[in-house]
C-alpha cells in the first residue's frame, strides 16, 4: 500500500498574512521587511544586504558621534557633509518635492460640457474649502473639492473658465505669482504668461 501524500505546510507572514513570496505586492512591505530578514532570508537577499548595510551606517554614526561628544574639534565634525533625508516611496523610488505651480486643465466631457480643475492653490497656502467657494460666486457655477488621481486634493469648477481664472486667481490671492500658473494643453504643460 502506498504512503499517503502529507500535507504541504505554507509559510505566511506575521504581518501582512500573505505567503513571503507575495509581501513586496502588499500594501505594507515596508513593515514586512523585518520578519522577512528573519523567516525568509532566501527570497529576498536584496533585504538582507540592505539590512546589513544599514547596520553597518549606524555603526558608523555611533563611532562618530562618539568621536564628537569625546573631544574631536567641531570644525573637522561639520565638515563632513551632511545627508539629507529623502522620503522614499516603495519600490525604493525617491519622491521628489511638490513644485509650488498651479495647474489648470480643461476636461471635455459628453461632447459639449466641461469642467476646469485647479490643482495645486493649497501649496500657496490658500484653503481649498474658501477657494472653491469664491470660484463658485465668481462665475456662478459649481465648484468642489475632489480628490485627483495622485491621492491630492484639487477643485473642480464646472465650465470652462480658463480664460478669467489667472486675473481672478492673481487679484483674489496675491502671494501666487502669475508665473507659477500653468495650463495643460493637449497634454504640454504650458505657462499662463
Amino acid at each position: 500500500m502506498a504512503d499517503k501524500p502529507q500535507p504541504v505546510r505554507v509559510l505566511y507572514c506575521s504581518v501582512c498574512s500573505l505567503p513571503p513570496e507575495y509581501c513586496e505586492f502588499g500594501s505594507d512591505f515596508e513593515k514586512c521587511k523585518p520578519w522577512l530578514i528573519q523567516n525568509a532570508p532566501d527570497l529576498y537577499p536584496d533585504l538582507l544586504r540592505e539590512a546589513n548595510e544599514k547596520e553597518t551606517d549606524k555603526v558608523a554614526e555611533k563611532l562618530q558621534n562618539s568621536n564628537i561628544s569625546s573631544g574631536v574639534s567641531d570644525a573637522a565634525a561639520t565638515s563632513a557633509p551632511k545627508q539629507e533625508e529623502v522620503k522614499r516611496l516603495p519600490g525604493g523610488k525617491i519622491k521628489k518635492k511638490d513644485k509650488q505651480e498651479i495647474v489648470i486643465e480643461k476636461v471635455i466631457r459628453n461632447k459639449r460640457k466641461c469642467i476646469t480643475t485647479v490643482k495645486g492653490l493649497d501649496l500657496f497656502g490658500v484653503k481649498l474649502s474658501e477657494a472653491s467657494k469664491k470660484l463658485g460666486k465668481k462665475f456662478a457655477t459649481g465648484a468642489s473639492i475632489v480628490k485627483g488621481p495622485t491621492e491630492k486634493e484639487q477643485i473642480d469648477v464646472q465650465g470652462d473658465i480658463s480664460y478669467d481664472i489667472v486675473e481672478f486667481i492673481t487679484e483674489t490671492w496675491p502671494d501666487v505669482p502669475e508665473t507659477a500658473i500653468f495650463f495643460i494643453e493637449d497634454g504640454r504643460k504650458v505657462p499662463a504668461v
